[in-house]
């Protein structure tokens, strides 16, 4: 056989087993896709009803509940040891506590005490918790469903909901916690947005925003997108809009970058029945932003953005040896860098990339802590121009609520990111520019108020020596949930809830 009949042959047999290695993909391709029909009521909010369908996803999603048994609070001295001050008077000044995993989401808030301490508590918390939410909406009328009672209304119902199915397996509250139908249409298994907020907050988006944002219009949504959109249900910055009935609502109108966030709030601020903020600072009187886990927003605009947020969270993961599944345990891809870094990054070592992560982390954390440090001292220093004012001297209102407003704005750019679960590793140039805003913020407030003072005749260096004091005496009161009541004291008055 000649060098050309030999060549002509091998490539007859290496296309012929192209061809039949590409039927097998499209084959197994056209399997995945077929049409599924789980037989479940179309309004299923258990867990446990997807048990027996799908024993091996079941298997990866119970492993939210393995090794999560740890509450620490954020507060402690190693992690973020000034939040009982720069968040005294809202009840993330009590408790906070480092998530757990997802099964336990339900159960961690009904037991924290800015819940269980706060008698006028709202279902509208429930809204990003629990399975049930939708049910809710049935079974109550849209409106009323954010309003209930947390305590006296909404939590009965609940416990009515999910006694009869209750079990250890999920712990109390998993069952109804973050869940199978969070994410997918209990019939088909589609991915589905199934809490109203994200629909809602979209639709109230500027198409144009969102093509330049999220690189997509309601028209033009993919399957790649749903698989960042059913997190960007939950993950993302949100308030309960007194205009609109207490509705779990998105500030996204003006787009979802954190300066449009601050934008938008910051019109709706001094506007009547207009969300004002989360709280009144006791030691400011100021309305204060408090943000809430915006993974969604800074992903959407970080080095990540081409890939979805299960591409990472939920890589493919070989689970019987040789069929892959799409991993249900909700966490940090650290635990899985093989699937969830390698497959990309397949250049660089496990070792090499947790090293990479490590370092943007500690890097966060170190901006993180210098703005909160800052932030704590405006707040001070904007007390103390209070308190001289009651005393009658002669500090400019003008330069007050000036200052005021830089602290407010200088919280809000820490916050943001601090609030965001990556530890600024989702989007590393915006949590940096952020804590740049934050810092200059919060000095223009210092400086402001320390000329007022020294007009006044104040010792500053009195006064930071009082901050320091105040700040330590925080820091070492052992039990977490009365730390807040370190930060006032007879040099650092409430000046919120005078008699």
């Amino acid at each position: 056989m000649g060098r050309t009949t030999r060549k002509s042959l091998l490539l007859m047999v290496t296309s012929f087993l192209l061809m039949l290695a590409l039927v097998g993909c499209a084959s197994s391709q056209a399997q995945e896709k077929e049409p599924i029909n789980t037989g479940l009521d179309p309004a299923e909010w258990d867990s446990y009803a997807f048990k027996d369908k799908f024993p091996l996803h079941w298997e990866s999603f119970k492993k939210n509940m393995v090794d999560e048994k740890e509450v620490k609070p954020k507060n402690d001295p190693s992690i973020e040891p000034y939040l009982p001050i720069l968040w005294n008077g809202f009840g993330f000044a009590v408790e906070y506590n480092l998530t757990r995993g997802h099964t336990y989401a339900f159960e961690d808030q009904m037991n924290v005490r800015r819940i269980t301490g706060n008698p006028n508590a709202i279902s509208a918390c429930m809204s990003c918790k629990t399975t049930l939410f939708p049910k809710m909406i049935e079974e109550f009328g849209y409106d009323k469903a954010f309003q209930l009672n947390y305590h006296d209304e909404a939590m009965p119902w609940i416990d009515k909901m999910t006694a009869p199915t209750k079990t250890d397996e999920l712990g109390n509250y998993g069952h109804a916690s973050v869940g199978c139908s969070t994410c997918h249409d209990p019939v088909t298994m589609d991915l589905r947005i199934a809490m109203p907020q994200l629909t809602l907050s979209l639709e109230n988006m500027d198409p144009e925003i969102m093509q330049k944002q999220l690189g997509f219009t309601l028209d033009t949504i993919t399957q790649h997108d749903m698989r960042s959109l059913v997190c960007a249900q939950c993950h993302t910055e949100y308030y309960f809009d007194p205009a609109n009935d207490r509705h779990t609502t998105f500030p996204w109108a003006q787009g979802t970058r954190m300066e449009n966030m601050w934008d938008y709030y910051e019109e709706k601020l001094g506007v009547e029945g207009q969300f004002q903020g989360e709280y009144v600072s006791r030691l400011t009187n100021q309305p204060i932003l408090k943000a809430q886990h915006p993974e969604f927003e800074l992903w959407s605009y970080g080095p990540h953005q081409t890939v979805s947020c299960a591409d990472c969270h939920m890589p493919y993961q070989r689970v019987d040896g040789k069929k892959k599944i799409s991993s249900h345990r909700w966490g940090s891809p650290l635990k899985t860098v093989e699937e969830s870094c390698r497959t990309c990054h397949a250049d660089k070592s496990p070792t090499y990339l947790k090293d990479r992560v490590k370092d943007i982390q500690t890097r966060h954390k170190t901006g993180l802590l210098e703005a909160q440090e800052l932030s704590v001292q405006a707040t001070y220093y904007v007390n103390r121009m209070m308190t001289r004012l009651d005393e009658g001297l002669a500090i400019d209102e003008a330069k007050l609520k000036e200052a005021q407003h830089l602290l407010r704005e200088g919280q809000w750019y820490w916050d943001i990111i601090a609030a965001e679960n990556s530890y600024g590793f989702h989007n590393p140039d915006a949590a940096v520019d952020s804590f740049r805003r934050s810092i200059k913020a919060s000095a223009e407030a210092v400086e402001i108020a320390t000329i007022e003072l020294m007009k006044n005749g104040e010792d500053i260096d009195e006064l930071k020596r009082q901050i320091e004091i105040t700040k330590q005496n925080v820091v070492n009161e052992t039990v977490n949930h009365e730390k807040h009541l370190q930060a006032i004291n007879e040099w650092f008055p409430n000046h919120r809830d005078k008699e």
